[in-house]
Parts: C-alpha cells; sequence; structure tokens
C-alpha cells in the first residue's frame, strides 16, 4: 500500500488493499454494499463499520434480508450497506502491517454484517480475526488525556481520552493485575 496523502487517497488505496485480502483470505464480503469515508474526528478506533441495526439479528444466524426489509419497511440495498470509516490518524500512525491488520479486521465486520444482519467481537469473530491474521484490538493511536495506572506495580491498566466515572472516582477502583489501587494521571 502506498503512502496517502489525502482522505481520497487513503480510500482508493485501503479499497485496493481490500479487494486482495478477499481473495487471499477468502473473506466473502460484496463490496457493492459498502461505502467509504475518513474520519478525522475519532480518536478510539482506527476504523469501523457503520451499519443499520437489526433487531433481533444474531451473529451465527443468517440473516433473512428480504423479510428483514418488509418487517422494517426498507428496501434490501439500503439495509445492506455499511459504511467502512477509516481514521486518519491511526492510518498516519501505524505502519503498513497494522494498517493492514486493520482493514482486515473491518473485514471481518462487514463479512458478519452481511451474513448476519450484526456483528460483534465474540467468539467467533476472533476466531475469524486469527484466520485472517487481524488483530482484535486496536493498537493507541492517540494520545490519551488521562492514563490510569496499577498503585502496586505501575502497570497502564486503562487509557481514557475524556473525563469520566473511572477518571473522576478512580480511588474506588482496583487493578485487575494486583488488585491493588488505580492511579489516574493527565497527560
Amino acid at each position: 500500500m502506498a503512502h496517502a496523502g489525502t482522505h481520497e487517497e487513503l480510500i482508493l488505496g485501503s479499497r485496493a488493499y481490500c479487494r486482495e485480502a478477499v481473495r487471499e483470505y477468502d473473506i466473502d464480503v460484496a463490496f457493492s454494499s459498502v461505502e467509504w469515508e475518513v474520519s478525522t474526528r475519532a480518536k478510539r478506533r482506527a476504523a469501523a463499520v457503520k451499519r443499520p441495526k437489526l433487531p433481533d439479528a444474531e451473529v451465527g444466524e443468517p440473516v433473512d434480508w428480504n423479510g428483514a426489509a418488509d418487517r422494517l419497511g426498507r428496501s434490501v440495498p439500503e439495509l445492506r450497506t455499511c459504511t467502512l470509516s477509516l481514521t486518519w490518524a491511526a492510518y498516519e500512525s501505524f505502519d503498513v502491517g497494522e494498517w493492514t491488520a486493520t482493514l482486515r479486521h473491518e473485514l471481518v465486520h462487514v463479512e458478519q454484517f452481511q451474513r448476519y444482519g450484526t456483528t460483534d467481537h465474540g467468539p467467533e469473530f476472533r476466531e475469524r480475526a486469527a484466520a485472517v491474521d487481524a488483530t482484535v484490538k486496536c493498537p493507541p493511536f492517540a494520545d490519551p488525556k488521562y492514563v490510569l495506572t496499577c498503585a502496586a506495580c505501575g502497570r497502564v491498566v486503562g487509557r481514557r481520552y475524556r473525563d469520566c466515572k473511572l477518571v473522576r472516582e478512580h480511588d474506588q477502583y482496583r487493578s485487575s493485575c494486583c488488585d491493588a489501587g488505580v492511579k489516574c494521571s493527565r497527560e
């Protein structure tokens, strides 16, 4: 994948890579139902699949797109279309291997959505992600506003990008590594 200098180049390069990955890893994705966009605001996700929510859709249960369209009063193409949103800051900070692994991760989400009408990070996703050499967790690419560490060993146990209950009440929590208190520092 060549370096992209614009959002359009990022979409073109990512789309081209995804077409190769679909062939190489035998990922069942219909690109005719995938739209593409670039986000400049996201800080915690490298990419995302935005999709319509189908009530009662469950990973592992193939969706009846015609039946769902009838029930919801929408067209099948409208329901089946999802958007792969790429995060510019992640692309700029990741190396090629991290970026292409991110794209394969998102392709697994698209594959699940197109088959089941929903997607998650459950056991089926993790198994499929491993089969296509994709990570399940996104490496951090933006600096968090707050870093939470274990008071005993100093291990980072959380990163937060905005104020939340965990940040405000960190002294009420215990670390998962040492069952010690949690310290919070502002970066």
